[in-house]
């Protein structure tokens, strides 16, 4: 199994160019040199210059990730728009940080957005004032005020760059050390993020500027890479409706892959619904969870799934933060969304969708490598499970809501 993962991931895929809703339903270590991207994008290409529209590249390397960041953020030639659910002052923060300083001191319109629930307590003052210093425009989202405390409650997820009108970053990736294999060793979290150009960098630089505020719908002509929000000017729960569509349209395959597994009603019948019909649901997990609460949680929905076909896996050498999901061969994702309360009705979240099949099948590798280092949950060893995982289940679940 080793040396057939260490083979996958040396290769690298190189291709052309608010509100709740009434419930109904009641270690091994992974050391191999992962594929830090897949592409779709030219090589050496930076920002500046007209684009495709389906220029695209995966990261699962933290280290790959922040790398071309900085190096996108260095190229910069007017702008940089940068918003994250954690920033640390860390190794890693303190590299991106710098990155973003400097293009300031040049005169670049540098903007930092970072979610006071998330990086209240990682963001350091000093850090805060050597980007102030440099002229960086610093804005703290959502943070608590006592004349609004429940927007403290519904927090900025995102995590979005953006560099000129040219190239924009999305996905699951903070920016801390604990996803970087420099910082912190073999046991970084796994997670996935995307580069992309085109026409969809329009729409991330329209989420940005309009924070806080529900965007328009994407056009059709977007296709095929556009961005989804958790709410829009027509759909207050615009994701959570496009999951329920694509589940409801599923042939062959749902493959999901999410840290925090608590979906609602409606969505846990989609999806054993598909399984009925013959669709491969496959749902991937983290054994090894930062949140434990919402894993008990997310275990307590198992037994259903299992009896219906939903089959359930949980990774096992590190924390899985990774966000992605594939739909048949044609529609795949990866964004800030969680398959959670929070995500589908609660914080503000942004995905990059895709209809290009290409893309599509260099995330079925990703997830088809992951089950390499996983373990499939069995029924029936699930249901002799132990009275101390039943009570932490059974603790946990009537706080789905807010975990």
């Amino acid at each position: 199994m080793y040396a057939r993962l260490c083979d996958h991931a040396r290769s690298v895929l190189q291709v052309a160019p608010d509100a709740g809703e009434a419930e109904v339903d009641a270690n091994p270590s992974c050391c191999c040199e992962a594929p830090a991207r897949d592409s779709a994008l030219p090589e050496g290409e930076r920002a500046g210059g007209p684009a495709p529209a389906s220029e695209w590249e995966i990261f699962i390397e933290g280290d790959a990730l922040y790398d071309a960041m900085v190096d996108d953020i260095a190229g910069a030639q007017s702008t940089v728009r940068m918003e994250s659910y954690i920033f640390a002052a860390d190794d890693i923060g303190r590299r991106i940080a710098a990155a973003l300083a400097a293009q300031a001191r040049r005169g670049r319109a540098v903007h930092l957005r970072v979610d006071y629930a998330g990086s209240g307590w990682e963001l350091s003052g000093s850090l805060l004032r050597e980007l102030r210093g440099a002229g960086v425009r610093f804005e703290w989202s959502r943070r608590w005020q006592w004349f609004a405390p429940w927007e403290f409650h519904r927090r900025n997820h995102r995590k979005l760059l953006i560099i000129d009108d040219a190239i924009a970053y999305v996905g699951g990736f903070n920016v801390h050390a604990a996803s970087s294999r420099r910082s912190v060793g073999e046991n970084r979290w796994r997670d996935t993020h995307v580069r992309f150009r085109g026409a969809a960098v329009d729409q991330a630089i329209d989420v940005f500027e309009h924070s806080g505020h529900p965007m328009r719908e994407a056009s059709p002509a977007l296709k095929p890479l556009w961005l989804i929000t958790s709410t829009t000017r027509r759909c207050r729960r615009r994701l959570r409706c496009e999951f329920d569509r694509v589940f409801r349209s599923a042939k062959q395959r749902i493959w999901l892959t999410t840290p925090y597994f608590v979906p609602d009603s409606r969505l846990r019948r989609r999806l054993i619904r598909a399984a009925r019909r013959g669709v491969d649901v496959r749902v991937l997990t983290p054994a090894k969870n930062d949140v434990p609460i919402t894993q008990w949680a997310a275990r307590a929905l198992y037994s259903a799934l299992l009896k219906h076909g939903v089959r359930v896996f949980e990774y096992q050498p590190r924390v899985l933060h990774a966000k992605t999901l594939m739909v048949d061969d044609n529609w795949g994702t990866v964004g800030t969304a969680n398959l959670d309360y929070r995500s589908l009705f609660v914080n503000a979240e942004v995905n990059l969708v895709a209809s290009d099949e290409r893309f599509c099948e260099a995330l079925a590798q990703h997830f088809r490598a992951d089950l390499e280092w996983s373990r499939e949950i069995e029924q029936e060893h699930w249901r002799r499970r132990s009275w101390w995982h039943l009570a932490r289940e059974r603790l946990a679940w009537p706080l789905r809501r807010w975990l």
